[in-house]
Parts: C-alpha cells; sequence; structure tokens
C-alpha cells in the first residue's frame, strides 16, 4: 500500500499547478473527497510559491461551481464524461483564472492548455484553448445568460433547508459565498491581547477587536509565520464563534475535563490557556487527525491526555484515562462535545462542504449526535456541565436535537448563556457574517440530582 502511494506520488511530481488543481477538483466532484484532505497530500509536489495559488483555484472553483459549470454547458456541445472529465474540470480551472484571478488572459489560457500534456489529454488541448478564447471573445454575452438571474451557488435542498429556517436566509447564502475574514485567539497565558496587537502594529498587520477578549480580526489574512510568537504558543488561528466553546464550559483548573471530537486541537488548547492546570482528555474518533492534536499541544507547550476512541461508545476507551484504579467511575467535572454536524456553517472556509453533503446525511448526523449526547451524559459527574456544539446552521442538529434531549432527560438543565437574545430560546445559534464569525451553535447543559 506505502509503495503504491509512494510511485503515485513520484509520477505526479512533474504536474503543473493548474493540472494538480483540476485532478483535485475531479476527487472533490466525483469521489467526494474533501480539500482538507486532499490539499495537505499534494503540498510536497508543487514549489511552495505555487501553493497559494493552486488553493485559491480549488477553494475557489468550488465557492462558484455552478457559475463554472453553467459556462461550459453554453460553450461545450458535448458533455465530457468518463475519462474526459479531467478535461471538464481542467475548463473549470481556466474558467475561474479568467473570472476571478489577476493572471493574465493568455498566460491562464496557455497554462491551462499545457497541462493537458501532464495529464495524457493532448487530444484536447484544441477543445480547451478554443472554449477558453470563444469565452474572452463572448464574455459579456455569455455572462449575461448565466447572471440573469441571481444564483445561490448553492445546492437546492441547502437553500430549501436555510429558507425554512431563517428569514434572513439570503444573508446566510451571501456569507457563505464570500471569503472568509482571519481571526486569532490571543494566549492570554503569555500575553495580553492589547500588547500582541502592538507586536501585529509593528509588523504592519492592522487588527479589529471585538467583544471577545481574545480574539482579533486581521484586516487581510497572513501566513502563521507572520505571526508574532506563534511558533512558541503565543497566538492560535481560530474563528471567532468557534472561540466561544472554552469560554462557555468556564473550565476551572483541577476538573478532569472531557473535549470530545477533538481533532485538530484547537478547543483543548483553548480549554488550557483558561485552566492550565486542568486534567484534560482529547478524544477523537480519527487517529490520523490526532497527529494536530499532538503538534498543537506541543506548540502551546500544553499537555493532555490524547486519545483515539469513539466519543458514542465510551467504555472502550475510559480504561486509557490514568485517573482512578476503578475504570467503571471515572466521571467528568465539564464535558465540550463538538459533535458530528453537517458544517454547513463553516461552507465559507470549506466550500466544498456544498458538493460533498447530501441532504440524506442530516437524519444520519441527527442520530448520531442523539447517540453520543446520551453516551457522553452518563459520564457526566452530577452538578457537572456539558457544552453541546456544532458548526451548523440547520435546527434539526441544533435547538430541535437539545429540545429533545431535554425531553428525554430530566436530570438535565438548560443553562443561559450570555448572549442578548437567548432568553426562551434553546441555546444560541450565531449565523455566518461578512467581517464577523461562522456559523456555530451552543447549548449549556448542566446535571442536575
Amino acid at each position: 500500500m506505502m509503495q503504491k502511494r509512494s510511485k503515485t506520488a513520484k509520477k505526479q511530481t512533474s504536474l503543473s499547478t493548474r493540472a494538480l488543481a483540476a485532478q483535485i477538483i475531479l476527487q472533490v466532484l466525483d469521489q467526494g473527497k474533501s480539500l482538507s484532505m486532499l490539499l495537505p497530500e499534494v503540498q510536497h509536489q508543487i514549489k511552495q510559491q505555487d501553493l497559494p495559488l493552486l488553493q485559491e483555484i480549488c477553494f475557489g472553483i468550488c465557492r462558484v461551481l455552478p457559475r463554472l459549470e453553467h459556462i461550459i454547458k453554453l460553450l461545450v456541445d458535448k458533455q465530457l464524461k468518463g475519462k474526459t472529465r479531467i478535461v471538464h474540470c481542467l475548463l473549470l480551472v481556466g474558467l475561474y483564472q479568467l473570472l476571478y484571478t489577476r493572471i493574465p488572459p493568455h498566460a491562464a489560457v496557455d497554462e491551462v492548455v499545457n497541462a493537458t500534456h501532464t495529464l495524457k489529454m493532448d487530444s484536447f488541448r484544441g477543445l480547451i484553448n478554443a472554449v477558453l478564447r470563444r469565452f474572452l471573445r463572448e464574455k459579456q454575452q455569455v455572462l449575461e445568460q448565466v447572471d440573469k438571474h441571481w444564483e445561490t451557488l448553492h445546492p437546492e435542498w441547502l437553500v430549501t433547508r436555510l429558507k425554512k429556517a431563517y428569514p434572513n436566509w439570503h444573508d446566510i447564502i451571501e456569507a457563505n459565498n464570500k471569503k472568509p475574514p482571519m481571526w486569532i485567539r490571543i494566549n492570554s497565558q503569555k500575553i495580553d491581547t492589547a500588547s500582541y496587537r502592538v507586536l501585529l502594529a509593528e509588523r504592519g498587520i492592522d487588527t479589529f477587536s471585538t467583544e471577545n477578549p481574545f480574539a482579533l480580526r486581521l484586516a487581510q489574512p497572513t501566513a502563521v509565520n507572520n505571526l508574532p510568537a506563534f511558533e512558541q504558543g503565543h497566538v492560535s488561528v481560530q474563528d471567532l464563534h468557534a472561540q466561544w466553546s472554552a469560554i462557555l464550559l468556564a473550565p476551572k483548573n483541577n476538573e478532569l475535563i472531557l473535549d470530545a471530537c477533538a481533532a485538530p486541537g484547537g478547543k483543548t488548547t483553548h480549554i488550557l490557556e483558561q485552566a492550565p492546570n486542568a486534567h484534560v482528555v482529547a478524544l477523537d474518533i480519527d487517529d490520523s487527525r490526532l497527529k494536530r492534536v499532538h503538534e498543537n499541544l506541543a506548540r502551546m507547550q500544553q499537555s493532555a491526555t490524547v486519545i483515539c476512541g469513539d466519543a458514542s461508545q465510551p467504555t472502550q476507551w475510559l480504561e486509557k484515562i490514568n485517573i482512578t484504579t476503578d475504570k467503571s467511575a471515572v466521571q467528568f467535572d465539564r464535558i465540550l462535545l463538538d459533535a458530528p454536524c453537517s458544517a454547513t456553517g463553516v461552507i465559507r472556509r470549506h466550500p466544498d462542504i456544498k458538493w460533498l453533503r447530501q441532504e440524506s446525511d442530516i437524519e444520519q448526523l441527527v442520530l448520531l449526535q442523539a447517540q453520543i449526547l446520551q453516551a457522553l451524559w452518563a459520564i457526566l459527574k452530577p452538578n457537572g456541565t456539558l457544552l453541546y456544539a456544532t458548526c451548523s446552521v440547520l435546527p434539526e442538529e441544533n435547538a430541535l436535537q437539545i429540545e429533545q434531549f431535554l425531553q428525554e432527560n430530566v436530570d438535565a438543565k438548560l443553562e443561559k448563556l450570555p448572549f442578548a437574545s437567548t432568553e426562551n430560546t434553546i441555546g444560541f445559534q450565531f449565523i455566518p457574517t461578512e467581517n464577523g464569525g461562522d456559523g456555530f451553535y451552543y447549548a449549556k447543559l448542566r446535571k442536575v440530582s
């Protein structure tokens, strides 16, 4: 297996950025693979300076896919299927460059045409060249046809659900279609926010503050190696609304705390920033993603018990916690459940979600969330706190899920959250906003006797 993967990597090393982008998009659309999985796998195959362009093309195509697909339908007589799907993806790459980047048109066209050689699709050079140059000649007329109706750039099933749930559904769609802002979280154990803001200003990085005392929004996104003392753990990259998880959990020193579904570890490290002497257990079902948890803990100079396990089956991993000799008696003071969800609140950061997620997934996710909630509730101490969180904007996964849980568990009490509009609501739903945070939901539950 390893040997085969190595040969594939060697074969692809010579691929151009455009050819690699077309291959990645093909795997997203036809194989259901995510950009967050594919992009790290290919970073070693291109020059470091070409990585931002690769990311821009791949994320950008997923963001505006229906618009590009519509253009191809107008310009290509015969649908490209089967082995020629890679040619279709090359056209997506070319059109995205022509519409959304500052690359000179002749260079954009030439690079995509030349990519056919390394992809062994030389016979389609003429087709790609003709389609892209025709688009340049007829751009105004083509775009008039494509854009005569407002395009959501979202799958219809998701638009229907958003319309049903939100009077302001249009705003959510608009926010999803924009590039996300970059938020950072200041480590209060290392430096205060005001002082770190000065360090950023000295490097010419402008920032904006918010009601969250640890959060800053960068005026322009930047690479993490431009952030002062990033490797020393002074700061982490984390969305504004995701940062509320550790604050709402309100961890205390010496408590036993479970961070369920913890990877990649941003919430784990934030809990330890809030309570450095807490005993934190970081749990995730995906062993490969736990590598990121270890990396983040090391960078922040923090310590936690990291366990690979299924949150819905605590008996399978409780014995790995070195707290007491009686493993059946292990109970947590606080539990953060960042539940598996549709991720419909973070579409602007992961636009491929729009094409990877299916409507049929929602019911399965709701069932899984309910299973995990019940399983973890059983290992929460009396008077303990469970914070339920998702990066979803769908009520079925959020308020309706917690409403059902409260009906089935008489020892669960809903706690108020420190947000103005939480009166008579079940938890609190953040929706994505242009200069704000992503879509997140929180509900805080206390276990009463």
